[in-house]
């Protein structure tokens, strides 16, 4: 799951560009074929070539095809393509979550501040946040390796499944929202709305499925539990800024228009 994440991050970036509804369209569509050819492309090359018992699993599937193909300095290539690889994590996550706080701001739940943008329209208040948020972990990483690790990586298979849980459940939501409105789709999901069904069905199960298991319980709850404070915090930002109301709601059927 943890490879898949962030997929999601291609359509706010085509939706900064000069044509936000063809770019979009051209993104998702990229975003299938690289996954199908990367990800699975790579993963069918590695089980075709590497016994699933193979004691070198241990250190990286990748890994091991290059050492029995007798390609030197495997575990250095490896290195570098996984610093490549978790760098262009952090430039997409850093990415999204300035977007997102600056979505936040210019809705009234978030300072005011974080909202400014310089003449090229970044919000540089945002950014550095972002920054300062990713170095703070860095610093806790660098303290409590273990622990501070274990735990990112635990939970982030299901932070992501929330994420598309929320996303699922809105689109559902949305798109009837919109067609009771009247309003003209520019991208229409095929299989609606049973494909969305289905998508809700399946995190849900995954979820009883790790509430079963104990060592996969603990990160649930933790997850679970943040939801409920930041929803709550959602709540109660909501209910203190009535006056918000009107213009939250007209940006949001805005922001549905692709459902």
């Amino acid at each position: 799951m943890f490879s898949f994440q962030g997929s999601e991050v291609v359509t706010i970036a085509a939706a900064e560009s000069r044509d936000p509804k063809a770019n979009i369209k051209k993104a998702i569509r990229a975003v299938v074929w690289r996954l199908g050819l990367f990800y699975l492309g790579s993963m069918f090359v590695v089980v075709c070539l590497i016994p699933w018992n193979a004691p070198g699993l241990a250190q990286g599937s990748y890994q091991a095809v290059l050492n029995a193909m007798n390609i030197p300095y495997a575990s250095g290539i490896m290195s570098i393509v996984v610093l490549v690889a978790v760098t262009s994590c952090l430039n997409s996550a850093i990415y999204t979550a300035s977007r997102m706080a600056y979505s936040l701001a210019t809705r009234g739940d978030a300072p005011e501040a974080v909202s400014r943008t310089n003449r090229q329209g970044v919000p540089l208040v945002a950014v550095a946040l972002t920054s300062v948020a990713a170095l703070a972990a860095l610093l806790a990483n660098y303290l409590l390796p273990a622990q501070v690790f274990q735990f990112l990586l635990a939970t982030s298979g299901a932070l992501a499944l929330l994420m598309y849980l929320v996303i699922a459940i809105t689109q559902l939501c949305m798109r009837r929202k919109l067609v009771a409105m009247g309003k003209r789709l520019e991208v229409r999901m095929w299989l609606f709305p049973w494909l969305t069904l289905l998508t809700i069905a399946f995190i849900v199960g995954i979820f009883a499925v790790m509430a079963i298991f104990p060592g996969q319980r603990a990160e649930l709850l933790s997850t679970l539990g943040l939801t409920a404070f930041l929803v709550v915090v959602g709540v109660l930002l909501q209910k203190s800024q009535p006056a918000l109301s009107a213009r939250r709601n007209a940006m949001q059927v805005d922001d549905g228009a692709i459902a």
